[in-house]
Protein backbone atom coordinates (compact mmCIF):
# COMPACT_ATOMS: atom_id res chain seq x y z
CA UNK A 1 0.00 0.00 0.00
CA UNK A 2 1.37 3.41 -0.95
CA UNK A 3 1.65 6.33 1.44
CA UNK A 4 0.77 9.95 0.81
CA UNK A 5 3.87 12.12 0.52
CA UNK A 6 4.52 15.68 1.62
CA UNK A 7 7.30 18.23 1.33
CA UNK A 8 7.69 19.55 4.86
CA UNK A 9 10.88 21.55 4.53
CA UNK A 10 12.76 23.36 1.76
CA UNK A 11 15.86 25.49 1.52
CA UNK A 12 18.31 26.85 -1.01
CA UNK A 13 21.32 29.06 -1.38
CA UNK A 14 21.48 32.05 -3.63
CA UNK A 15 22.62 31.00 -7.10
CA UNK A 16 25.82 32.70 -8.27
CA UNK A 17 28.11 32.95 -11.26
CA UNK A 18 30.70 30.13 -11.20
CA UNK A 19 33.83 31.10 -9.36
CA UNK A 20 32.23 33.95 -7.40
CA UNK A 21 30.45 32.08 -4.61
CA UNK A 22 32.15 31.79 -1.22
CA UNK A 23 32.94 28.28 0.00
CA UNK A 24 32.54 24.95 -1.79
CA UNK A 25 29.75 22.49 -2.45
CA UNK A 26 29.74 20.99 1.10
CA UNK A 27 29.23 24.51 2.48
CA UNK A 28 26.35 25.16 0.09
CA UNK A 29 24.65 21.87 0.90
CA UNK A 30 25.09 22.57 4.60
CA UNK A 31 23.35 25.92 4.10
CA UNK A 32 20.49 24.56 1.98
CA UNK A 33 20.07 21.36 3.99
CA UNK A 34 20.10 23.16 7.33
CA UNK A 35 17.50 25.59 6.02
CA UNK A 36 15.27 22.71 4.89
CA UNK A 37 15.59 20.90 8.22
CA UNK A 38 14.90 24.09 10.13
CA UNK A 39 11.91 24.77 7.90
CA UNK A 40 10.60 21.28 8.64
CA UNK A 41 11.32 21.61 12.36
CA UNK A 42 13.11 18.25 12.50
CA UNK A 43 16.67 17.17 13.25
CA UNK A 44 18.86 15.42 10.71
CA UNK A 45 18.82 12.20 12.75
CA UNK A 46 15.14 11.82 11.74
CA UNK A 47 16.15 11.51 8.07
CA UNK A 48 16.25 7.84 7.00
CA UNK A 49 17.46 8.16 3.37
CA UNK A 50 19.31 10.82 1.39
CA UNK A 51 19.47 11.33 -2.36
CA UNK A 52 22.15 13.74 -3.55
CA UNK A 53 22.07 15.07 -7.10
CA UNK A 54 24.96 16.60 -9.06
CA UNK A 55 26.39 16.30 -12.57
CA UNK A 56 29.94 17.62 -12.26
CA UNK A 57 31.98 15.97 -9.52
CA UNK A 58 33.66 12.81 -8.35
CA UNK A 59 31.86 9.75 -7.06
CA UNK A 60 30.48 10.05 -3.50
CA UNK A 61 30.40 13.84 -3.56
CA UNK A 62 26.88 13.25 -2.28
CA UNK A 63 28.19 11.67 0.90
CA UNK A 64 30.71 14.44 1.43
CA UNK A 65 27.94 16.98 0.89
CA UNK A 66 25.49 15.58 3.44
CA UNK A 67 28.13 14.61 6.00
CA UNK A 68 28.14 18.26 7.03
CA UNK A 69 24.59 17.71 8.26
CA UNK A 70 25.60 14.61 10.22
CA UNK A 71 27.23 11.19 9.94
CA UNK A 72 24.31 8.93 10.81
CA UNK A 73 25.03 5.89 8.64
CA UNK A 74 21.92 6.23 6.49
CA UNK A 75 21.89 5.16 2.82
CA UNK A 76 23.09 8.00 0.59
CA UNK A 77 22.50 7.60 -3.14
CA UNK A 78 24.31 9.78 -5.68
CA UNK A 79 22.06 10.86 -8.58
CA UNK A 80 23.09 12.11 -12.04
CA UNK A 81 20.37 12.61 -14.66
CA UNK A 82 21.60 15.58 -16.67
CA UNK A 83 19.59 18.78 -16.16
CA UNK A 84 16.77 16.86 -14.45
CA UNK A 85 19.12 15.62 -11.71
CA UNK A 86 17.58 17.59 -8.84
CA UNK A 87 14.06 16.46 -9.68
CA UNK A 88 15.29 12.89 -10.09
CA UNK A 89 16.65 13.02 -6.53
CA UNK A 90 13.27 14.36 -5.39
CA UNK A 91 11.54 11.57 -7.32
CA UNK A 92 13.65 8.91 -5.58
CA UNK A 93 13.03 10.44 -2.16
CA UNK A 94 9.32 10.52 -2.83
CA UNK A 95 9.27 6.93 -4.16
CA UNK A 96 11.10 5.75 -1.04
CA UNK A 97 8.56 7.39 1.26
CA UNK A 98 5.57 6.52 -0.92
CA UNK A 99 6.58 2.86 -0.96
CA UNK A 100 6.88 2.69 2.82
CA UNK A 101 10.66 2.19 2.94
CA UNK A 102 11.13 5.38 4.97
CA UNK A 103 9.01 8.00 6.66
CA UNK A 104 11.44 10.88 6.12
CA UNK A 105 13.91 11.37 3.26
CA UNK A 106 16.19 14.16 2.11
CA UNK A 107 16.63 15.22 -1.51
CA UNK A 108 19.50 17.60 -2.11
CA UNK A 109 21.04 18.95 -5.28
CA UNK A 110 24.15 21.01 -5.85
CA UNK A 111 26.59 22.04 -8.53
CA UNK A 112 29.98 23.68 -8.82
CA UNK A 113 30.26 24.60 -12.47
CA UNK A 114 32.73 26.04 -14.94
CA UNK A 115 32.04 29.27 -16.76
CA UNK A 116 30.79 29.11 -20.32
CA UNK A 117 28.56 26.71 -22.23
CA UNK A 118 28.10 23.08 -21.26
CA UNK A 119 30.48 20.63 -22.93
CA UNK A 120 31.18 16.92 -22.85
CA UNK A 121 33.71 15.91 -20.20
CA UNK A 122 34.79 12.48 -21.43
CA UNK A 123 35.70 12.58 -25.09
CA UNK A 124 36.90 8.95 -25.13
CA UNK A 125 33.44 7.72 -24.04
CA UNK A 126 30.43 7.32 -26.28
CA UNK A 127 28.52 10.60 -26.17
CA UNK A 128 25.24 9.77 -24.39
CA UNK A 129 23.44 12.10 -26.80
CA UNK A 130 25.04 10.71 -29.95
CA UNK A 131 21.73 9.41 -31.28
CA UNK A 132 20.01 12.73 -30.60
CA UNK A 133 22.77 14.70 -32.32
CA UNK A 134 22.89 12.34 -35.28
CA UNK A 135 19.14 12.72 -35.73
CA UNK A 136 19.39 16.51 -35.43
CA UNK A 137 22.15 16.79 -38.01
CA UNK A 138 20.08 14.71 -40.40
CA UNK A 139 17.45 17.48 -40.46
CA UNK A 140 19.53 20.56 -39.53
CA UNK A 141 23.03 21.17 -40.87
CA UNK A 142 25.62 21.47 -38.09
CA UNK A 143 26.53 25.01 -37.02
CA UNK A 144 29.30 26.40 -34.88
CA UNK A 145 27.25 27.08 -31.75
CA UNK A 146 27.39 24.87 -28.65
CA UNK A 147 25.26 21.73 -28.76
CA UNK A 148 22.64 22.77 -26.16
CA UNK A 149 21.54 26.11 -27.66
CA UNK A 150 21.84 24.54 -31.10
CA UNK A 151 19.40 21.76 -30.20
CA UNK A 152 16.89 24.04 -28.52
CA UNK A 153 17.32 26.81 -31.05
CA UNK A 154 16.64 24.36 -33.88
CA UNK A 155 13.52 23.23 -32.06
CA UNK A 156 12.36 26.85 -32.03
CA UNK A 157 13.07 27.13 -35.74
CA UNK A 158 10.94 24.06 -36.38
CA UNK A 159 8.10 25.61 -34.37
CA UNK A 160 8.35 28.86 -36.34
CA UNK A 161 8.36 27.09 -39.66
CA UNK A 162 5.49 24.76 -38.80
CA UNK A 163 3.22 26.91 -36.64
CA UNK A 164 4.07 30.55 -37.34
CA UNK A 165 5.71 31.58 -34.09
CA UNK A 166 8.27 34.37 -34.42
CA UNK A 167 11.56 35.36 -32.71
CA UNK A 168 9.76 38.09 -30.75
CA UNK A 169 7.61 35.45 -29.04
CA UNK A 170 10.72 33.79 -27.62
CA UNK A 171 12.25 37.17 -26.74
CA UNK A 172 9.14 38.05 -24.70
CA UNK A 173 9.68 34.93 -22.57
CA UNK A 174 13.24 36.07 -21.83
CA UNK A 175 11.90 39.53 -20.98
CA UNK A 176 9.24 38.06 -18.68
CA UNK A 177 11.59 35.80 -16.74
CA UNK A 178 14.20 38.49 -16.22
CA UNK A 179 11.44 40.80 -14.98
CA UNK A 180 10.17 38.13 -12.57
CA UNK A 181 13.64 37.63 -11.07
CA UNK A 182 13.83 41.23 -9.86
CA UNK A 183 11.79 40.16 -6.81
CA UNK A 184 13.79 36.99 -6.08
CA UNK A 185 16.77 37.49 -3.76
CA UNK A 186 17.99 33.94 -4.53
CA UNK A 187 18.33 34.63 -8.27
CA UNK A 188 21.72 34.89 -9.95
CA UNK A 189 20.47 37.86 -11.97
CA UNK A 190 17.95 40.41 -10.72
CA UNK A 191 18.01 42.82 -13.64
CA UNK A 192 15.05 43.84 -15.79
CA UNK A 193 15.59 44.51 -19.48
CA UNK A 194 13.53 46.03 -22.22
CA UNK A 195 12.26 43.75 -24.95
CA UNK A 196 14.62 45.50 -27.35
CA UNK A 197 17.60 44.74 -25.11
CA UNK A 198 16.61 41.06 -25.07
CA UNK A 199 16.34 40.99 -28.85
CA UNK A 200 19.53 42.97 -29.46
CA UNK A 201 21.76 40.92 -27.15
CA UNK A 202 24.51 38.78 -28.64
CA UNK A 203 23.13 36.01 -30.84
CA UNK A 204 23.94 32.52 -29.50
CA UNK A 205 21.99 30.39 -31.99
CA UNK A 206 19.25 32.07 -33.99
CA UNK A 207 16.62 32.86 -32.67
CA UNK A 208 18.25 32.69 -29.22
CA UNK A 209 20.16 35.67 -27.87
CA UNK A 210 22.28 35.56 -24.73
CA UNK A 211 19.49 37.01 -22.59
CA UNK A 212 17.22 34.13 -23.60
CA UNK A 213 19.66 31.45 -22.40
CA UNK A 214 20.23 30.18 -18.87
CA UNK A 215 23.70 30.67 -17.38
CA UNK A 216 25.92 28.15 -15.65
CA UNK A 217 25.67 28.62 -11.89
CA UNK A 218 26.89 27.51 -8.48
CA UNK A 219 24.52 26.68 -5.64
CA UNK A 220 22.44 24.11 -3.78
CA UNK A 221 18.84 23.37 -2.81
CA UNK A 222 17.14 20.77 -0.63
CA UNK A 223 13.77 19.32 0.31
CA UNK A 224 12.54 17.10 3.14
CA UNK A 225 9.94 14.55 2.01
CA UNK A 226 7.79 12.87 4.65
CA UNK A 227 4.91 10.42 4.96
CA UNK A 228 1.49 11.30 6.29
CA UNK A 229 2.33 9.33 9.43
CA UNK A 230 5.46 11.44 9.97
CA UNK A 231 3.57 14.69 9.37
CA UNK A 232 0.91 13.66 11.87
CA UNK A 233 3.38 12.46 14.49
CA UNK A 234 5.39 15.70 14.35
CA UNK A 235 2.40 18.04 13.84
CA UNK A 236 3.72 19.48 10.58
CA UNK A 237 0.41 20.18 8.84
CA UNK A 238 0.98 23.93 8.97
CA UNK A 239 3.95 23.61 6.60
CA UNK A 240 3.23 20.39 4.66
CA UNK A 241 2.66 20.59 0.90
CA UNK A 242 1.47 17.39 -0.73
CA UNK A 243 3.13 15.83 -3.76
CA UNK A 244 -0.16 14.80 -5.33
CA UNK A 245 1.29 13.45 -8.56
CA UNK A 246 4.71 12.82 -10.03
CA UNK A 247 6.26 11.03 -12.99
CA UNK A 248 9.71 10.45 -14.42
CA UNK A 249 9.78 9.55 -18.12
CA UNK A 250 12.70 8.82 -20.44
CA UNK A 251 12.91 8.90 -24.23
CA UNK A 252 10.51 6.78 -26.23
CA UNK A 253 10.66 5.50 -29.77
CA UNK A 254 9.46 8.82 -31.24
CA UNK A 255 12.44 10.86 -30.01
CA UNK A 256 15.00 9.74 -32.56
CA UNK A 257 12.90 7.89 -35.16
CA UNK A 258 12.99 8.65 -38.87
CA UNK A 259 10.13 11.14 -38.58
CA UNK A 260 11.54 13.12 -35.66
CA UNK A 261 11.99 16.88 -35.55
CA UNK A 262 13.77 19.38 -33.35
CA UNK A 263 10.84 19.61 -30.96
CA UNK A 264 10.83 15.89 -30.20
CA UNK A 265 14.62 15.78 -29.95
CA UNK A 266 14.59 18.16 -26.99
CA UNK A 267 12.08 16.04 -25.10
CA UNK A 268 8.60 17.34 -25.89
CA UNK A 269 7.13 13.83 -25.99
CA UNK A 270 8.79 12.95 -22.68
CA UNK A 271 7.37 16.08 -21.08
CA UNK A 272 3.92 15.40 -22.49
CA UNK A 273 3.83 11.85 -21.16
CA UNK A 274 5.24 12.81 -17.75
CA UNK A 275 2.62 15.54 -17.44
CA UNK A 276 -0.15 13.11 -18.40
CA UNK A 277 0.94 10.64 -15.72
CA UNK A 278 1.38 13.31 -13.03
CA UNK A 279 -2.00 14.93 -13.78
CA UNK A 280 -3.69 11.53 -13.68
CA UNK A 281 -2.23 10.62 -10.30
CA UNK A 282 -3.06 14.05 -8.86
CA UNK A 283 -6.55 14.02 -10.36
CA UNK A 284 -6.10 17.48 -11.87
CA UNK A 285 -5.71 18.85 -15.37
CA UNK A 286 -3.62 21.54 -17.02
CA UNK A 287 -6.44 24.05 -16.61
CA UNK A 288 -6.24 23.63 -12.81
CA UNK A 289 -2.61 24.77 -12.59
CA UNK A 290 -2.16 28.21 -11.04
CA UNK A 291 1.62 28.48 -10.91
CA UNK A 292 4.37 26.60 -12.73
CA UNK A 293 8.13 26.39 -12.59
CA UNK A 294 9.24 24.87 -15.89
CA UNK A 295 12.55 24.14 -17.55
CA UNK A 296 13.34 27.31 -19.48
CA UNK A 297 16.96 26.41 -20.18
CA UNK A 298 16.31 28.69 -23.16
CA UNK A 299 13.22 30.68 -24.09
CA UNK A 300 12.26 28.40 -26.98
CA UNK A 301 11.90 25.50 -24.59
CA UNK A 302 9.50 27.39 -22.37
CA UNK A 303 7.17 28.02 -25.30
CA UNK A 304 7.41 24.39 -26.48
CA UNK A 305 6.69 23.21 -22.94
CA UNK A 306 3.49 25.28 -22.74
CA UNK A 307 2.16 22.84 -25.33
CA UNK A 308 3.70 19.69 -23.83
CA UNK A 309 2.14 20.45 -20.43
CA UNK A 310 -1.26 21.18 -21.94
CA UNK A 311 -1.37 24.92 -21.25
CA UNK A 312 -1.86 25.39 -25.00
CA UNK A 313 -2.76 22.98 -27.77
CA UNK A 314 0.03 21.85 -30.07
CA UNK A 315 1.20 24.68 -32.30
CA UNK A 316 -0.43 27.47 -30.28
CA UNK A 317 2.00 28.15 -27.45
CA UNK A 318 2.88 31.53 -28.96
CA UNK A 319 -0.73 32.65 -28.53
CA UNK A 320 -0.20 32.50 -24.75
CA UNK A 321 2.72 34.88 -25.28
CA UNK A 322 0.61 37.24 -27.39
CA UNK A 323 -1.99 37.31 -24.59
CA UNK A 324 0.75 37.76 -21.94
CA UNK A 325 -1.04 34.94 -20.15
CA UNK A 326 1.93 33.47 -18.26
CA UNK A 327 3.02 36.47 -16.22
CA UNK A 328 1.52 38.08 -13.13
CA UNK A 329 -1.99 39.31 -13.85
CA UNK A 330 -2.37 37.12 -16.93
CA UNK A 331 -4.97 34.44 -17.51
CA UNK A 332 -2.42 31.92 -16.31
CA UNK A 333 -0.83 29.88 -15.20
CA UNK A 334 1.93 32.17 -13.99
CA UNK A 335 5.11 30.54 -15.27
CA UNK A 336 8.52 30.88 -13.63
CA UNK A 337 7.74 33.56 -11.01
CA UNK A 338 11.22 32.82 -9.62
CA UNK A 339 12.82 34.10 -12.82
CA UNK A 340 13.26 30.58 -14.13
CA UNK A 341 16.54 29.08 -15.24
CA UNK A 342 17.12 32.02 -17.57
CA UNK A 343 17.49 34.52 -14.74
CA UNK A 344 17.52 32.61 -11.45
CA UNK A 345 20.37 30.44 -12.79
CA UNK A 346 20.92 26.80 -13.64
CA UNK A 347 23.25 24.79 -11.38
CA UNK A 348 22.18 21.49 -12.93
CA UNK A 349 21.92 19.32 -9.82
CA UNK A 350 20.17 22.02 -7.80
CA UNK A 351 17.70 23.30 -10.39
CA UNK A 352 14.87 20.83 -9.78
CA UNK A 353 15.00 21.28 -6.03
CA UNK A 354 15.07 25.06 -6.38
CA UNK A 355 11.89 24.72 -8.47
CA UNK A 356 10.38 22.62 -5.68
CA UNK A 357 11.41 25.23 -3.11
CA UNK A 358 9.79 28.07 -5.06
CA UNK A 359 6.51 26.19 -5.49
CA UNK A 360 6.32 25.17 -1.83
CA UNK A 361 6.81 28.81 -0.91
CA UNK A 362 4.15 29.84 -3.43
CA UNK A 363 1.57 27.42 -2.00
CA UNK A 364 2.42 28.58 1.52
CA UNK A 365 2.00 32.19 0.32
CA UNK A 366 5.34 33.39 1.66
CA UNK A 367 7.08 34.96 -1.35
CA UNK A 368 5.89 38.56 -1.02
CA UNK A 369 6.01 40.52 -4.28
CA UNK A 370 6.32 37.51 -6.57
CA UNK A 371 3.38 35.72 -4.95
CA UNK A 372 0.78 34.26 -7.31
CA UNK A 373 -2.55 35.13 -5.65
CA UNK A 374 -4.76 32.25 -4.53
CA UNK A 375 -2.41 29.58 -5.90
CA UNK A 376 -3.81 26.15 -5.09
CA UNK A 377 -2.20 23.84 -7.68
CA UNK A 378 1.48 24.08 -8.59
CA UNK A 379 3.30 22.24 -11.36
CA UNK A 380 7.03 21.58 -11.69
CA UNK A 381 8.71 20.55 -14.94
CA UNK A 382 12.40 19.64 -15.17
CA UNK A 383 14.01 18.01 -18.20
CA UNK A 384 17.38 16.66 -19.20
CA UNK A 385 18.05 15.92 -22.83
CA UNK A 386 19.42 12.47 -23.35
CA UNK A 387 17.02 12.07 -21.54
CA UNK A 388 14.67 12.35 -18.58
CA UNK A 389 11.65 14.50 -17.82
CA UNK A 390 10.19 14.86 -14.33
CA UNK A 391 6.81 16.50 -13.73
CA UNK A 392 5.46 17.03 -10.21
CA UNK A 393 2.09 18.34 -9.01
CA UNK A 394 1.90 20.04 -5.61
CA UNK A 395 -1.20 20.99 -3.63
CA UNK A 396 -1.91 22.08 -0.04
CA UNK A 397 -2.94 19.10 2.14
CA UNK A 398 -6.38 17.82 1.23
CA UNK A 399 -8.63 15.00 2.35
CA UNK A 400 -7.71 11.55 1.08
Amino acid sequence: MTQRTFVVGVGMTKFDKPGTKDGDYPDWVLEAGTAALRDAGVDYDRVERAFAGYCYGDSTCGQRAVYGLGLTGIPVVNVNNNCSTGSSALYLARETVRGGLANCALAVGFEKMERGSLAMKYEDWTNPMDRHLEAMFAIHAPEGSQFAPQMFGNAGRDHMRRYGSRPEHFAWIGWKNHRHSVDNPYAQFQDAYTLEQIQDARMIHDPLTKLQCSPTSDGAAAAIVASERFVEAHDLWDRAIEIAGQALVTDGATTCDADTDGIRLVGADMSREAAHQAYEEARVGASDVDVCELHDCVSTNELLTYEALGFAVEGEGHHLVEAEATTHGGSGPTVNPSGGLISKGHPLGATGLAQCTELVWQLRRTVDRRQVPDAKVALQHNIGVGGAAVVTVYVPPRAA
